[in-house]
């Protein structure tokens, strides 16, 4: 058991005959009255968003998230399929992946969470490296300040990164932000 003064972005946990993750949360101690939390928690398996506001000494069942590193092998345009290390395919809707996706190519390793055998999302590194496939020319003159401009990254995903950065160079990137971080040698 857990109880909702314990509760962290990331924790999951049994509520309702659902799973669900803590996206955000605010311990709150008004001056009067009984402090509280307020969360935003995402069903893990529907997607759907729920805010809630929890007396701190509420209990809830912890689940118990089971994960495994896959590779990502292709799409058929409809499900998404990982192979884990015995070259099993586990095949998942775009649901399940679309927060990874944008970060993701063919053969890169992920993190795919399931509870009791059945999974419901996918991770990728907190940091990729992506090449950029699109990108207006720079502007002599504009490099050195901290103007920004679109570009398109080699799987799809378009992010703002400084006005030095052209087509063709590899970047980082931070996935939990979508924010580039820094240029890569490549």
């Amino acid at each position: 058991m857990i109880t909702a003064g314990d509760f962290r972005k990331g924790v999951t946990f049994e509520y309702e005959s659902g799973i669900f993750t803590i996206v955000e949360f605010q311990h709150v101690k008004p001056g009067k009255g009984a402090a509280f939390v307020r969360t935003k928690m995402k069903n893990v398996v529907t997607g759907a968003v729920l805010e809630k506001t929890w007396n701190p000494t509420e209990k809830v069942q912890e689940a118990h998230i089971e994960t495994k590193f896959m590779t990502y092998s292709y799409t058929d345009g409809e499900l998404y399929y990982f192979m884990d290390d015995e070259f099993n395919l586990t095949p998942l809707n775009y649901e399940q992946v679309e927060d990874a996706l944008q970060y993701i190519k063919e053969n890169d390793r992920v993190t795919v969470k399931s509870y009791k055998g059945t999974p419901f999302s996918v991770e990728c590194e907190n940091f990729v490296v992506l090449r950029v496939t699109q990108a207006d020319p720079s502007v002599k003159g504009n490099t050195a300040t901290n103007a920004t401009k679109d570009a398109v990254l080699e799987t799809g995903a378009k992010i703002q990164v400084p006005m030095f950065v052209n087509e063709g160079e590899l970047i980082r990137i931070d996935t939990r932000t979508g924010e580039y971080m820094e240029r890569v040698k490549g």
